[in-house]
């Protein structure tokens, strides 16, 4: 396993990761920041009232978007299975 192919492997790792990851952590992001504008501008300091939206936003997130988190992760572990006879060699 030469280092090109092991640095190849961890650069689209990554780049799935990042992938997979950035929509649920943007509509986590931005019900945050809209609860956030909320709570200061009403002055309700109530720790539910962030947790429990973002924790919906995220739910909703991932069943619009599950099917195609679990496609791009297949995929690429298709892809990786698959290269294990070129990066043994």
């Amino acid at each position: 396993m030469t280092p090109e192919s092991v640095m190849t492997l961890s650069h689209d790792a990554m780049r799935v990761v990042l992938l997979l990851s950035s929509p649920l952590l943007l509509v986590a992001l931005v019900v945050g920041l809209i609860v956030s504008l909320f709570q200061a501008a009403t002055q309700i300091n109530e720790s539910t009232l962030t947790f429990i939206p973002k924790l919906a936003a995220v739910a909703l997130t991932l069943v619009i978007a599950g099917p195609w988190m679990l496609t791009t992760m297949t995929d690429y572990m298709r892809q990786v299975l698959l290269n294990i006879p070129n990066v043994a060699n």
